[in-house]
Protein backbone atom coordinates (compact mmCIF):
# COMPACT_ATOMS: atom_id res chain seq x y z
CA UNK A 1 0.00 0.00 0.00
CA UNK A 2 0.98 3.81 -0.53
CA UNK A 3 -0.40 6.90 -0.57
CA UNK A 4 -1.75 7.37 -4.32
CA UNK A 5 -0.64 10.45 -5.94
CA UNK A 6 -3.42 12.79 -7.52
CA UNK A 7 -2.20 14.88 -10.10
CA UNK A 8 -5.23 16.67 -11.77
CA UNK A 9 -3.97 18.58 -15.44
CA UNK A 10 -4.82 21.94 -15.93
CA UNK A 11 -6.13 23.08 -19.06
CA UNK A 12 -5.26 27.14 -19.84
CA UNK A 13 -4.63 28.28 -23.03
CA UNK A 14 -2.88 25.60 -24.53
CA UNK A 15 -0.78 22.18 -23.76
CA UNK A 16 1.57 24.00 -21.85
CA UNK A 17 -1.09 25.00 -19.63
CA UNK A 18 -1.14 21.74 -18.06
CA UNK A 19 0.14 21.05 -14.54
CA UNK A 20 0.66 18.36 -12.37
CA UNK A 21 -0.56 18.23 -9.35
CA UNK A 22 0.91 14.92 -7.14
CA UNK A 23 -0.13 10.13 -7.28
CA UNK A 24 -1.11 7.95 -8.35
CA UNK A 25 -1.66 6.50 -8.17
CA UNK A 26 -5.13 8.20 -8.17
CA UNK A 27 -4.63 10.86 -11.59
CA UNK A 28 -7.50 13.01 -12.01
CA UNK A 29 -7.69 15.24 -15.05
CA UNK A 30 -8.03 18.68 -16.50
CA UNK A 31 -9.82 21.69 -15.43
CA UNK A 32 -9.47 25.48 -15.78
CA UNK A 33 -6.46 26.81 -14.75
CA UNK A 34 -6.34 30.31 -12.40
CA UNK A 35 -3.47 33.00 -12.34
CA UNK A 36 -1.33 33.59 -9.58
CA UNK A 37 -1.81 31.03 -5.88
CA UNK A 38 -3.75 28.44 -6.77
CA UNK A 39 -5.02 25.54 -3.98
CA UNK A 40 -6.10 22.48 -4.93
CA UNK A 41 -7.94 18.97 -2.61
CA UNK A 42 -8.27 15.52 -3.43
CA UNK A 43 -8.78 12.37 -2.15
CA UNK A 44 -9.22 8.72 -3.53
CA UNK A 45 -10.00 5.31 -2.93
CA UNK A 46 -8.45 2.23 -3.81
CA UNK A 47 -10.80 -0.74 -3.31
CA UNK A 48 -9.70 -4.13 -3.79
CA UNK A 49 -8.39 -7.49 -1.94
CA UNK A 50 -5.89 -4.67 -0.67
CA UNK A 51 -7.87 -1.66 0.31
CA UNK A 52 -6.34 2.48 0.66
CA UNK A 53 -7.66 6.03 1.31
CA UNK A 54 -5.91 9.08 0.87
CA UNK A 55 -6.76 12.46 0.82
CA UNK A 56 -4.87 15.96 0.77
CA UNK A 57 -3.86 19.32 -0.56
CA UNK A 58 -1.77 20.70 -3.30
CA UNK A 59 -0.37 24.72 -3.52
CA UNK A 60 1.08 26.27 -6.85
CA UNK A 61 2.02 29.73 -5.60
CA UNK A 62 3.06 30.66 -9.31
CA UNK A 63 -0.17 29.14 -10.88
CA UNK A 64 -1.59 26.41 -13.09
CA UNK A 65 -0.02 26.65 -16.18
CA UNK A 66 3.77 28.35 -15.13
CA UNK A 67 6.76 27.03 -14.37
CA UNK A 68 7.68 27.22 -10.10
CA UNK A 69 7.27 25.27 -7.11
CA UNK A 70 4.73 23.58 -5.68
CA UNK A 71 3.81 22.26 -2.54
CA UNK A 72 1.80 18.47 -1.83
CA UNK A 73 0.22 17.39 1.91
CA UNK A 74 -1.02 13.71 2.32
CA UNK A 75 -2.37 11.32 4.18
CA UNK A 76 -3.94 8.26 3.82
CA UNK A 77 -4.45 4.64 5.46
CA UNK A 78 -5.53 0.94 4.01
CA UNK A 79 -4.98 -2.46 4.90
CA UNK A 80 -4.28 -5.39 3.02
CA UNK A 81 -4.21 -9.31 3.85
CA UNK A 82 -1.02 -11.32 3.94
CA UNK A 83 0.83 -14.55 5.20
CA UNK A 84 3.58 -14.91 7.94
CA UNK A 85 5.45 -17.20 10.12
CA UNK A 86 4.34 -17.25 13.91
CA UNK A 87 6.85 -18.43 16.16
CA UNK A 88 4.01 -18.74 19.34
CA UNK A 89 3.59 -22.56 18.32
CA UNK A 90 6.31 -25.45 19.43
CA UNK A 91 6.82 -25.05 15.55
CA UNK A 92 6.87 -22.10 13.43
CA UNK A 93 3.57 -21.96 10.93
CA UNK A 94 2.21 -19.79 8.42
CA UNK A 95 -0.69 -17.74 9.79
CA UNK A 96 -3.12 -15.39 8.07
CA UNK A 97 -2.61 -11.67 9.14
CA UNK A 98 -3.94 -8.37 8.34
CA UNK A 99 -1.70 -5.31 7.88
CA UNK A 100 -3.32 -1.67 8.63
CA UNK A 101 -0.85 0.95 7.70
CA UNK A 102 -1.31 4.78 8.38
CA UNK A 103 0.65 7.11 6.02
CA UNK A 104 1.63 10.76 5.84
CA UNK A 105 3.79 13.03 3.66
CA UNK A 106 4.74 17.10 2.86
CA UNK A 107 6.90 17.11 0.03
CA UNK A 108 7.86 20.77 -2.31
CA UNK A 109 9.17 20.52 -5.65
CA UNK A 110 9.32 22.11 -9.02
CA UNK A 111 6.94 22.08 -12.35
CA UNK A 112 8.48 22.69 -15.33
CA UNK A 113 5.59 23.63 -18.20
CA UNK A 114 6.16 22.46 -22.40
CA UNK A 115 4.53 22.66 -25.28
CA UNK A 116 3.79 19.21 -24.88
CA UNK A 117 2.91 19.05 -21.23
CA UNK A 118 4.71 19.13 -17.83
CA UNK A 119 6.98 17.43 -15.70
CA UNK A 120 7.15 17.74 -11.65
CA UNK A 121 9.44 16.46 -9.70
CA UNK A 122 9.30 16.75 -5.33
CA UNK A 123 10.80 15.54 -2.36
CA UNK A 124 9.89 15.64 1.08
CA UNK A 125 9.52 13.88 4.68
CA UNK A 126 6.89 10.72 5.15
CA UNK A 127 6.06 8.84 7.79
CA UNK A 128 4.32 5.99 8.84
CA UNK A 129 2.38 3.65 10.93
CA UNK A 130 1.72 0.23 10.78
CA UNK A 131 -0.59 -2.74 13.22
CA UNK A 132 -0.18 -6.69 12.36
CA UNK A 133 -3.55 -8.10 13.29
CA UNK A 134 -4.06 -12.20 13.23
CA UNK A 135 -5.61 -14.92 15.19
CA UNK A 136 -2.62 -14.03 18.32
CA UNK A 137 -3.84 -10.36 19.09
CA UNK A 138 -2.46 -7.22 17.70
CA UNK A 139 1.49 -5.87 17.37
CA UNK A 140 1.75 -2.20 16.82
CA UNK A 141 5.48 -1.84 14.72
CA UNK A 142 7.11 1.11 15.82
CA UNK A 143 6.62 4.61 13.60
CA UNK A 144 8.89 5.25 11.31
CA UNK A 145 9.36 8.34 8.86
CA UNK A 146 11.86 8.87 6.40
CA UNK A 147 11.94 10.54 2.31
CA UNK A 148 9.76 10.79 -0.05
CA UNK A 149 10.08 11.40 -3.89
CA UNK A 150 7.98 11.96 -6.36
CA UNK A 151 7.98 12.63 -9.92
CA UNK A 152 5.32 12.71 -12.88
CA UNK A 153 5.16 13.62 -16.32
CA UNK A 154 2.15 14.41 -18.30
CA UNK A 155 2.25 14.33 -21.91
CA UNK A 156 0.19 15.34 -24.73
CA UNK A 157 1.19 13.28 -27.98
CA UNK A 158 -1.35 14.79 -30.00
CA UNK A 159 -4.20 17.37 -29.41
CA UNK A 160 -7.07 14.13 -28.34
CA UNK A 161 -4.69 12.23 -26.17
CA UNK A 162 -3.11 12.07 -22.64
CA UNK A 163 -0.01 10.20 -21.43
CA UNK A 164 0.78 10.31 -17.72
CA UNK A 165 2.90 8.84 -15.60
CA UNK A 166 3.89 8.26 -12.69
CA UNK A 167 6.73 7.06 -9.82
CA UNK A 168 6.69 7.84 -5.99
CA UNK A 169 9.95 6.11 -3.41
CA UNK A 170 9.55 5.96 0.27
CA UNK A 171 12.18 4.88 2.66
CA UNK A 172 10.21 4.79 5.59
CA UNK A 173 8.63 1.28 4.84
CA UNK A 174 11.30 1.13 1.62
CA UNK A 175 8.06 0.93 -1.23
CA UNK A 176 7.73 2.03 -4.63
CA UNK A 177 4.68 2.75 -6.77
CA UNK A 178 4.47 3.81 -10.58
CA UNK A 179 1.73 4.55 -12.46
CA UNK A 180 1.38 4.37 -16.63
CA UNK A 181 -1.65 5.38 -18.18
CA UNK A 182 -2.65 6.33 -21.73
CA UNK A 183 -6.31 8.28 -22.74
CA UNK A 184 -8.28 9.10 -25.91
CA UNK A 185 -10.66 12.04 -25.30
CA UNK A 186 -13.96 10.79 -25.98
CA UNK A 187 -17.81 11.64 -24.42
CA UNK A 188 -16.00 14.73 -22.71
CA UNK A 189 -13.09 12.19 -21.19
CA UNK A 190 -9.90 10.68 -21.65
CA UNK A 191 -10.15 7.15 -21.71
CA UNK A 192 -7.94 4.14 -21.76
CA UNK A 193 -5.72 1.75 -20.55
CA UNK A 194 -3.73 1.91 -17.25
CA UNK A 195 -1.10 -0.15 -15.16
CA UNK A 196 0.57 0.22 -11.50
CA UNK A 197 2.82 -1.69 -9.29
CA UNK A 198 3.14 -1.73 -5.72
CA UNK A 199 6.26 -3.13 -4.07
CA UNK A 200 7.73 -2.82 0.20
CA UNK A 201 10.23 -4.18 2.07
CA UNK A 202 8.24 -7.53 2.61
CA UNK A 203 8.75 -8.60 -0.53
CA UNK A 204 4.73 -7.99 -1.36
CA UNK A 205 3.64 -6.72 -4.93
CA UNK A 206 0.56 -5.59 -6.64
CA UNK A 207 -0.16 -5.24 -10.05
CA UNK A 208 -3.29 -3.38 -11.10
CA UNK A 209 -4.40 -4.07 -14.86
CA UNK A 210 -7.09 -1.77 -16.11
CA UNK A 211 -8.77 0.48 -18.13
CA UNK A 212 -9.56 4.28 -16.77
CA UNK A 213 -12.01 7.43 -17.39
CA UNK A 214 -10.19 10.58 -15.99
CA UNK A 215 -11.41 14.14 -16.37
CA UNK A 216 -15.76 13.16 -15.37
CA UNK A 217 -17.25 16.02 -14.45
CA UNK A 218 -19.72 15.72 -11.21
CA UNK A 219 -20.78 18.77 -9.79
CA UNK A 220 -18.17 21.02 -9.02
CA UNK A 221 -16.40 17.82 -8.69
CA UNK A 222 -13.67 16.45 -11.47
CA UNK A 223 -13.31 12.58 -10.97
CA UNK A 224 -10.80 9.65 -12.17
CA UNK A 225 -12.62 6.26 -12.15
CA UNK A 226 -10.39 3.12 -12.71
CA UNK A 227 -11.62 -0.77 -12.88
CA UNK A 228 -9.52 -4.08 -13.92
CA UNK A 229 -8.11 -6.68 -12.47
CA UNK A 230 -5.39 -7.03 -9.43
CA UNK A 231 -2.54 -9.76 -8.48
CA UNK A 232 -1.34 -9.67 -5.53
CA UNK A 233 1.21 -11.65 -3.70
CA UNK A 234 -0.06 -15.00 -2.31
CA UNK A 235 -3.58 -14.47 -3.49
CA UNK A 236 -5.52 -15.32 -6.62
CA UNK A 237 -6.62 -12.68 -9.14
CA UNK A 238 -9.18 -10.29 -8.22
CA UNK A 239 -11.03 -6.85 -9.36
CA UNK A 240 -10.08 -3.50 -8.13
CA UNK A 241 -11.90 -0.38 -8.65
CA UNK A 242 -10.15 3.28 -7.64
CA UNK A 243 -12.20 6.44 -7.64
CA UNK A 244 -10.61 9.99 -7.20
CA UNK A 245 -12.21 13.31 -7.46
CA UNK A 246 -10.40 16.73 -6.99
CA UNK A 247 -11.20 20.00 -7.16
CA UNK A 248 -9.66 23.39 -6.74
CA UNK A 249 -10.58 26.40 -4.27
Amino acid sequence: MSVRSVVPLRRARGPGGWVALLGGMLAPGPTAAAEGWETVLFGSLDAGAATFLSAGGKVAPGGAGRDGFILLASVGAGHRRERGVCACARLPVVASLTRTTALGAAVVGYQWSHDWGVVALLAGPEGSAEMLSGSAGDLALPARWGLRLHGEVWARPTAETLLQATAILGSSRADAWGRLAWGYRLWGAYLGPEASLFVDRTAYRKWNLGLHATDLALGVFSLRASVGVQLETGRRPGPYLTLAAWRPL
